[in-house]
């Protein structure tokens, strides 16, 4: 499904619309009867935020920006009315609406058409549509005399990179395996412009990617490794920014079997696969000037006779041996092969994107990102000023050695698991081993996947890490 953001100059006639204003904001001269302007005026005065006036032939709606403080606050809040809108537009079968900004901030308009448009997203691949005939949203126009054309472009981009994050993690593993997911990769690099290679088992076998190999034993589907990058004559950094996303199509935990209700959503555990390939994919349609390479290792987690087993020890790209004690502890596995080969590019920064640990969505829920790592104070707070932007936010959590202590094995270099405290930490400390660069590991299993709806974060695949990405980009270029 698609939506479309087109900037005007002029408002419509007889067509739906939505007015942003302010408390004070004189709409006098909008073709309000004195009846509406009173109407109107009582509704403010009684706290309402949103207003419906329906002209018969179309509906408007006044959509009120509250004062908050802090300006990322004010943003998310219009963000969330539109997700209410959404639902009003589908009920009067509304497919295009016009928003006006009557305030002297831009970025209101752009949170709320953002919002709008992320709430329309369906994931419909599967269904009958001659059964299911909802009313999406087709286009959205935006008036506002501060508003450039640059800024509609980054969000069309955006709201694309979202949508086809949402619909790779909405994929079923029936459809998207591992193969499958690099070919998807493929085709999205052919169309944003970026460069696509992808190594078979072959390749991966003679890289050594124990950890990879390991955990792809018990599938009779093979494992891939995509290597994506951007890299535009003007980029601005000498060396590299990686990110690298976990590829896990789909998780059993293999022989450490889940329980059913723990797999039912284990389709989305590519989650941090699907978000680098959507950050790609925004960063090179918007030609930002950077640097960037991504590496995605894939594999579904699967108890085959041949899977790979609690006792087994595996050596891994860089060599270390690795004692398992969880086989659903896999996706570190196959994250430290793809942190291990990141180190030939000398990059300036690496960041990973993983659905890692429960106890990271344990720890803050769905509400935000669990970040650590060893890079720069400076790189986690021009991180979390674009968690702020866009209300991915981030939590970092404490990167102590002492946490080393858990991961030490009595057969191995190291253990796959710590034990149960401080497990979204030793989790992250484990791949510690298999960097030497500067490094922020993101564990997006809180907010990637979720049961019940969110706002304009809807139900199942959220996209979460995307934005946060972009906006980051464009605030180091």
């Amino acid at each position: 499904m698609e939506i479309k953001f087109i900037k005007n100059n002029k408002l419509p006639e007889n067509k739906s619309i939505v007015f942003i204003i302010y408390k004070d904001t004189n709409i006098s001269k909008y073709n309000f009867s004195e009846k509406e302007l009173d109407y109107i005026k009582a509704q403010i005065t009684s706290g309402e935020k949103h207003i419906t006036i329906n002209k018969y032939t179309h509906f408007v709606y006044l959509q009120l920006a509250e004062n908050e403080k802090q300006d990322y606050k004010k943003n998310e809040n219009l963000r969330k009315e539109a997700s209410k809108l959404s639902k009003q537009l589908k009920a009067n079968k509304i497919d295009n609406i016009t928003i006006a900004n009557l305030t002297d901030n831009e970025q209101l308009i752009i949170s709320f058409a953002e919002g709008l448009a992320l709430s329309n997203y369906d994931f419909i691949k599967y269904r009958n549509p001659e059964k299911d005939k909802k009313i999406f949203l087709k286009e959205i126009n935006l008036v506002c005399n501060k508003l450039n054309n640059k800024q509609v472009e980054h969000l069309q981009i955006s709201t694309d990179a979202v949508y086809l994050t949402r619909d790779l993690i909405n994929e079923p593993v029936s459809f998207l395996t591992s193969v499958q997911l690099s070919v998807e990769i493929e085709k999205v690099g052919k169309k944003a412009g970026f460069n696509v290679e992808v190594f078979n088992k072959k390749k991966i076998e003679s890289l050594r990617m124990g950890g990879l190999l390991a955990v792809n034993k018990g599938s009779i589907d093979p494992p891939t490794f995509s290597i994506l990058e951007w890299k535009p004559e003007n980029a601005k950094n000498s060396k590299p920014i990686v990110l690298v996303g976990k590829g896990i199509v789909y998780d059993t935990g293999g022989l450490s079997l889940k329980p059913t209700n723990y797999m039912d959503t284990m389709k989305s555990d590519m989650s941090g696969a699907a978000a680098v390939v959507g950050t790609f994919y925004s960063i090179a349609k918007a030609k930002l000037p950077v640097h960037v390479i991504g590496l995605i290792p894939s594999t579904d987690n699967r108890p085959d006779g041949n899977a790979y087993t609690p006792g087994d020890v595996i050596t891994m790209h860089n060599g270390l041996t690795v004692e398992v004690l969880n086989t659903d502890a896999e996706g570190r596995m196959i994250l430290a092969d793809a942190l291990s080969y990141a180190k030939q590019y000398k990059p300036e920064l690496v960041f990973d994107l993983a659905t890692l640990t429960g106890a990271a969505a344990a720890a803050i829920g769905a509400y935000g990102i669990v970040a650590m790592g060893t890079a720069d104070k400076t790189e986690f707070n021009t991180l979390k000023q674009s968690g702020n932007n866009v209300y991915e936010r981030i939590v970092e959590f404490p990167f102590w050695e002492e946490y080393d202590e858990l991961l030490k094995s009595d057969i191995a270099d190291l253990k796959n698991i710590g034990g149960r405290d401080g497990g979204a930490i030793t989790a992250g400390k484990f791949l510690e081993h298999f960097t030497d660069y500067p490094y922020i590991h993101l564990d997006i299993a809180g907010p990637a996947f979720i049961q019940k709806e969110d706002s304009y974060r809807g139900k199942g695949g959220t996209g979460y890490g995307v934005r946060l990405l972009f906006d980051y980009f464009k605030s180091i270029i």
